[in-house]
């Protein structure tokens, strides 16, 4: 978490105004990178606070990719409250605090995922008049568009699991969540960049 603030940190002087405030980088990148995560997914949570700070800074700092956030929304038991924690990422990213709210979602996971207690979570990272500005954002129907044009832009790039990373490189697609071998990931995406 502490190595994501920091890349993150690292990287606010190229954040891009992107999709919703939802991108790291430059647009201009020579690849473009679509995380789709859930923010009750536990292989996500291990993505987000271990392995994003790398990526950001092997490829998104050195301005070799674009990174873009997708909320892809898992639904079923152990799920229950992923939709409502979209939907307040989503309206945190109009008012510029997509990546904390992120962190505060993925740091206390374990709990309001359990407890449905997302608002909780969420409100700390936000400061008195964003927390009115994202409240009254949840009951905007062009939020809960955004998270469904998320879900569904996953399902038409074919992710079918959490977090899958779509790599695009010269109009070509690779689809990656193979997360246990970064190494592996990482020479994947340098062979990807030398085409």
């Amino acid at each position: 978490m502490k190595m994501f603030a920091l890349a993150l940190a690292v990287m606010l002087p190229c954040l891009a105004a992107g999709p919703e405030g939802k991108s790291v980088g430059n647009p201009a990148a020579p690849m473009r990178m679509d995380l789709y995560g859930d923010f009750t997914c536990g292989h996500c949570k291990m993505l987000h606070e271990q392995i994003l700070p790398r990526i950001i800074a092997d490829y998104v700092t050195p301005g070799k990719a674009y990174l873009v956030f997708h909320e892809f929304t898992l639904t079923g038991p152990g799920h229950e409250h992923s939709r409502a924690a979209s939907m307040y990422a989503a309206a945190a990213a109009r008012v510029g605090k997509y990546q904390q709210v992120c962190d505060a979602l993925f740091l206390t996971q374990s709990s309001w995922a359990m407890s449905g207690k997302v608002w909780e979570t969420v409100s700390p990272a936000l400061t008195s008049v964003e927390q009115k500005k994202v409240q009254a954002l949840m009951n905007d129907p062009t939020v809960a568009a955004d998270v469904q044009r998320d879900l569904d832009l996953g399902m038409a790039a074919h992710v079918n699991q959490t977090p899958t990373l779509v790599m695009t490189r010269k109009g070509k697609q690779t689809l990656w969540s193979f997360w246990n071998d970064y190494g592996l990931f990482k020479s994947t995406v340098d062979m990807l960049l030398s085409k």
